[in-house]
């Protein structure tokens, strides 16, 4: 197994930054954006040479995504992006009269607030809010008060995209098996980064496109639907696809087809799935456990050098994993991000704080470079 420097090479935004924005839009790799080239080409040449390549194409996607997870390919479908996979649960699911959904909506992506917010406003399930803990994490004991007897879903964040708090995800699957409510992740903010088996956490349904840490491409993702929980969830779009026999066009003959295959209503955007495909490849021979060790050293790394210029560093220890946001009393945030901006440094600016949030081919020099750039600022601002 290469060590993760070899892998340096793939990324040639490396060359002329520090790039510590993979917690927002991270750049690809040479092999993700050469799998979409070469099926571009292949298009522009001869036209569609074979269906059954394209489906294949698909499946090993879908395959290599579900070994990601921890579930069977039949259990993932594709989907344009996070919002678009978590709509699926908020549309489809056969709520009843008096459901409620518990989220912590003051703290979430957008992406996990708006659709239960939705179903609020419409009368569909009431909305219980979560107060998030001092992280902005949702900790069990804060879920265990906000699930009631009518609760249905219980939606969280993976990781928490301001702070980077990690979720104990394990533990609210616990509750959510003791109280009969289904566990509804947004999971954006860590596949792709750490580990996690779907199965042994709990978790009915994930969303996570594939733009931030698997490294692919924007426009496409996956959801993870346990097969348990598929026949209570209709597909809100649907076509030809959708069906069991979806390949015999001249016979109208409507059965879902009873796997998370009935969410992808049509033709697949067979392009950005070659290249999400490579990008889950890349993962996959990097291998995931070195991935979390690196980042998590990185961050670690970065934190200490952060601290000891007085800058006051987030999540907490407890709950810091992969991405770190810091501020400092003595510079204004803006001020913070534009200084590290013209010393080659991306990252983000995040609820009053900067987020950094590096992968596997950054290196512990760049944290060092990071630290030197906000020691420079220091200076200069005395």
């Amino acid at each position: 197994m290469k060590p993760l420097s070899g892998y340096r090479d793939e990324f040639p935004v490396s060359r002329n930054h520090i790039f510590l924005n993979h917690a927002g839009v991270a750049p690809t790799s040479t092999r993700a954006a050469d799998a979409v080239q070469r099926f571009m080409d292949s298009l522009v040449r001869v036209g569609r040479p074979s269906f059954d390549d394209w489906e294949s194409l698909a499946s090993e996607c879908r395959e290599r995504f579900a070994r990601l997870v921890g579930c069977g390919p039949a259990e993932v479908a594709f989907v344009r992006n996070t919002s678009h996979g978590l709509s699926l649960l908020a549309s489809g699911l056969d709520w009843r009269p008096g459901d409620r959904v518990a989220a912590a909506v003051s703290v979430e992506y957008p992406s996990n607030a708006y659709p239960w917010m939705d179903l609020d406003r419409r009368g569909i399930a009431s909305l219980d809010v979560i107060p998030a803990g001092p992280d902005g994490t949702v900790t069990v004991e804060a879920a265990s008060r906000a699930v009631g007897p009518r609760t249905r879903v219980l939606a969280v964040s993976s990781a928490q995209y301001a702070s980077g708090a990690v979720t104990d995800l394990p533990a609210l699957g616990r509750l959510c098996r003791d109280r009969g409510v289904l566990l509804c992740v947004d999971g954006i903010q860590t596949v792709g980064a750490l580990p996690i088996d779907v199965k042994e956490a709990g978790i009915h349904f994930l969303s996570a496109d594939s733009h931030k840490w698997m490294l692919g491409i924007m426009g496409i993702g996956a959801v993870f639907a346990d097969r348990s929980v598929v026949d209570r969830i209709h597909p809100p779009l649907l076509g030809w696809r959708s069906t069991t026999d979806a390949f015999n066009f001249d016979r109208v003959h409507f059965e879902l087809l009873g796997d998370a295959g009935r969410y992808e209503e049509g033709s697949l955007a067979y392009p950005l799935i070659a290249g999400f495909s490579a990008a889950l490849e890349l993962l996959e021979e990097a291998g995931i456990g070195r991935i979390e060790a690196h980042a998590c050293a990185l961050v670690a790394d970065l934190a200490e050098r952060l601290e000891a210029l007085g800058c006051v560093t987030a999540p907490d220890a407890a709950c810091r994993r992969h991405i770190l946001t810091f501020r400092h009393p003595g510079l204004e945030d803006e001020v913070l991000l534009e200084g590290l901006e013209t010393a080659g440094v991306v990252a983000s600016l995040r609820r009053g704080s900067v987020r950094v949030s590096p992968h596997l081919y950054n290196t512990h020099d760049e944290m060092e470079q990071v630290a030197e750039a906000v020691r420079t600022l220091l200076a200069g601002d005395q």
